[in-house]
Order: structure tokens, then sequence, then C-alpha cells
């Protein structure tokens, strides 16, 4: 608050020259914001841009209005503001940082209200040609990070990590040790996690959650750690010590963040009671997330999947319904796009299917999980394959899946996952197999001549013949490829350095 007051005094002063007026307005809106006064921020960016008489000065303070606005809990009109952004990046073409934000913050804006991968990656493009810095004081750093999650969730985690280890770098050598570098630690965790690396996920969550705890109180780096820890405790199985957090923090009190903040806290909650079995007070939350979601546009299970988790519950005890909630999702998922979460949603249409139809779903759920570099997704999926494959009486093929379903599961640190493995294998009257290590982290020569060719545009079924294998191993060689390699099928070439 100290800062505040200092900067709204020096704002004050009827003598300040307006290029040290603009300066100190984007250092009070940040402080602001950083302190979850978003309304404040946004307003204050609002009337200096009134009174700009510059116009590079006023589409900056345009861009930074977009910043703040776009986090907003109680914004009134969020597709409004998604228009009016869309007008604006179509009138620009990257010329000073400026407009990158706001190139930037279209593409996020983009992969929230679920447009296509496409569009989302090729303003995110837009956004890095020319570069984009963490450290510049004036235009912060939540841009450059919102458009590193936009690759993410395009499925190209692992250029997303790239972004956030330079920021890492800046922040280091310029000595920031404060929010800044809680958010990068907590955003790379969160990479971890959609990736299925979740023993380091969870490590660098905690990281990120104890420098924001240093910090205060209540602010957007706190709940940014808040929900992704919890939601990487409940992918490893840990639901007891996530509902540990959730009381240490008062989340069970109902006192949700004032920030738009990533992933949805109440949607978190509503997962957590899932988790613990508490399906009415579940679905209340998912629901209430949901429809204050739709209400802003942010219409992307892969960045929400509070509709997949809303299906889950409703599967308990209403099984049409939960099937309406689930299709409705993979709807939402085939419109963006990436293969990650087609996969998902398909999965959990799955569960609301007669055993047949929920096999069929499955299989095409692992066909699209393996084209991405989302390994825990790939695991469930591939286990309750698996057990539907068991179920349907076909045992050779259940016991592929579930086999490789549990190691997959087993090297993401996925332990609850593993445990239901082991038990379909026993039910099945499978002999249980020593889980081999997956922590290779470069690709085999199999793995790299596979993606070598998919770089260059063939399909599975023109690798396999080129390379004299059939289409299953070239679908399994890739798939260990997407997640060594954290991108998928598009990103390939980037990633393979070609």
């Amino acid at each position: 608050m100290t800062t505040i007051n200092q900067l709204r005094t020096a704002l004050e002063e009827p003598s300040t020259a307006p290029e040290l007026r603009e300066a100190i307005t984007y250092r009070l809106a940040q402080a602001l914001g950083h302190t979850g006064q978003l309304a404040q921020a946004a307003e204050l960016l609002a009337e200096e841009a009134r009174h700009a008489t510059n116009s590079r000065t006023r589409l900056r303070m345009q861009a930074e209005q977009f910043k703040w606005n776009s986090v907003r809990v109680d914004e009134e009109n969020s597709p409004a503001r998604s228009r009016l952004l869309s007008q604006f990046a179509k009138r620009i073409v990257g010329r000073g940082l400026a407009e990158r934000h706001i190139l930037g913050l279209r593409a996020w804006d983009a992969a929230l209200r679920g447009e296509p991968v496409g569009t989302a990656l090729e303003y995110a493009e837009q956004a890095l040609d020319g570069g984009m810095s963490w450290i510049d004081q004036d235009f912060g750093f939540e841009v450059p990070a919102v458009v590193a999650l936009t690759l993410m969730y395009c499925d190209q985690p692992g250029r997303a990590e790239e972004l956030f280890n330079t920021a890492i770098m800046e922040f280091e050598a310029k000595g920031w040790r404060g929010a800044h570098l809680s958010f990068v630690y907590t955003l790379l965790g969160y990479i971890r996690y959609r990736r299925g690396r979740l023993a380091e996920a969870e490590d660098f969550v905690r990281n990120g959650l104890q420098i924001a705890d240093r910090i205060g109180h209540d602010i957007p780096a706190q709940w940014y750690a808040i929900g992704t820890l919890i939601e990487t405790l409940l992918a490893r199985g840990n639901v007891a010590e996530a509902r540990q957090v959730a009381r240490t923090y008062k989340l069970a009190d109902g006192g949700f963040p004032k920030a738009v903040v990533y992933p949805d806290p109440q949607a978190v909650w509503g997962k957590l009671l899932l988790a613990q079995g508490r399906i009415e007070e579940a679905e209340h939350h998912l629901s209430t997330a949901g429809k204050r979601l739709d209400l802003r546009g942010t219409r992307n299970p892969s960045w929400s999947p509070w509709q997949l988790d809303l299906a889950l519950a409703q599967v308990t005890h209403d099984t049409e319904l939960a099937a309406a909630t689930a299709a409705e999702a993979v709807v939402r998922a085939r419109a963006f796009g990436a293969s990650s979460v087609i996969g998902h949603a398909l999965r959990v249409a799955a569960a609301a299917a007669e055993p047949a139809r929920a096999a069929l779903l499955l299989k095409e759920a692992v066909d699209h999980l393996d084209q991405s570099p989302a390994a825990a997704e790939l695991a469930h999926a591939l286990i309750d394959h698996g057990t539907a494959l068991h179920t349907l009486g076909d045992p050779h093929q259940a016991a592929q899946q579930l086999y490789r379903g549990m190691e997959t599961a087993a090297a993401c640190g996925a332990d609850a996952l593993v445990d239901r493995a082991r038990a379909q294998i026993a039910s099945a009257g499978l002999r249980p197999r020593r889980l081999s290590s997956s922590e290779q982290e470069s690709l085999t020569v199999a793995e790299l001549a596979a993606a070598r060719h998919a770089a260059r545009g063939l399909d599975n079924a023109a690798i396999a013949k080129e390379l004299r294998i059939d289409s299953r191993t070239v679908a399994a060689r890739l798939s260990a490829a997407f997640t060594k390699l954290g991108t998928d099928r598009l990103g390939l070439g980037r990633a393979l350095g070609d």
C-alpha cells in the first residue's frame, strides 16, 4: 500500500511531465493489479487514456486496460471487450511492444474463448515476432506469460517452458525474487502438470506458493499457486493433502479471488469435492463456476474443464444428464482442436455411455492423446480403455492398454492411477508386470526417426511404410516423442530444430 500511495501522490502533481506521468500510470496500474485491485487499475488507465494527446500513448494505455480487464471477475461485458480486442488486433502488425502486447492478449483471448487452435497460435506468433521482454518495468510480465500459456493450451508446452525459463533468467539477473518469480514457478509447475510430470509440477508449485506466502495473503500470485497445487495433488491421488491445502487457505469458506485465476479456484474446489464424494456440493460449485465463465465467453474446456468434472459428478445419479453435459464439452473441445482436450473430453463422455459405445469413445480418446504431449491424461484414457475392453470380453487388447496405461501413469507420478491399473489387471486374471523406467528424456533412435518423418508431413501409414513397421508401433513412438518434446505434430519441426 505504501508504494500505491506514493505513486498516487506523484500522479497528482500538477507539473509532472507527460513522459513521467505515463510511466507513473503504468507502475501504479501494475501495483493495483498485483494487489487484486483490478477494477481500479483498469479505471486509472481508461481515465489517463482519455486525456492522452499522443496516439501511441493512447494505444499503449488501451493495451494495458485490455490486460487488467481480462482478469477482472466483475468485468461487466467481457464479450464486448473481446470484440473490441479482435478489432484492434486486425488493424495492427506488431510494430513496437504496445502492438505486440495487444496481439498477445488477442491470442490469449482466442484460447480462452475456444476459437480454433490455428487462430490462437497465429496471434501468439505475431506477438513473439520481434521479442517480448519479461522485465520491462512499464509493460510488465503478464502478457508474455499468457502468450506462453496460449502455446501450452495449444499443445506446445515445451515451447512455453522455454519462454518461462527465459523469464527466470531475466528475473534472477535483475534480482527480482517476489511476485514475478512466484508466478513463473507456479506456471512452470502448471505446464509440468499438463504434461503429466506431476512430481516436478508439485515441486515447482510449492516453490511458487512459498514465495507468494511471503508477499501477502489473498493476492493473485497466491491464488494461482493454490489452485495449481490442488489440481496437481488430485492428479497424483493425494486427496487428503489437497483437502488440507484447501483448508489452510480457507478455500472451503467460499472466499474466492476477485481476479480471474488459472485454474479457476471455484472449479478446482468443485473438483476437490467430487474427489471426496461430496457430489451435491461439487455439482453446485462446478455449475456456478461454469455459468460465470460462460457469461464471460470463456468456453474452452482446455482452460477450465468444469463441464467435464460436472459430467463425472452427474453420472453418479443421472446418466442422461451427464451424457448431455459431456457431449457439449466434446463439441467445445473439437471446436478448439487441441488433441489433448479432445481426448480428455471423449474419455469423460465414455463414462456416461453404454459399454460398446464407451469402448469406441475411449479408442478415439487414446488416438487423440497419442498425438498430444498430455501424458497423464493418456494414461487415464488407456486404463479406462483397457477396463472397457475387459468388460466386453477382449482380454488381449485389454491387457495391452492396461499395461501401457500403468507404465505411463507410473512415469507421470500418478500413483492413484497406477493402483487402479494394478487392481484392474488383477481382476482380469492377468499377471502383474514389473514397471519399466521411463525417465529417459532424450528420444531413442527409433522415436527420432518417426518424429522426423512426421515433421515432414507424413501420416502414420506413410511413416509405417517408410520405416517398415506397423502403424501401431508408429503411433507409440510418436506418442513418446510428443511427450518428451512437449509438443504436438504441428510443433515437431521446431522442437526438433529442423
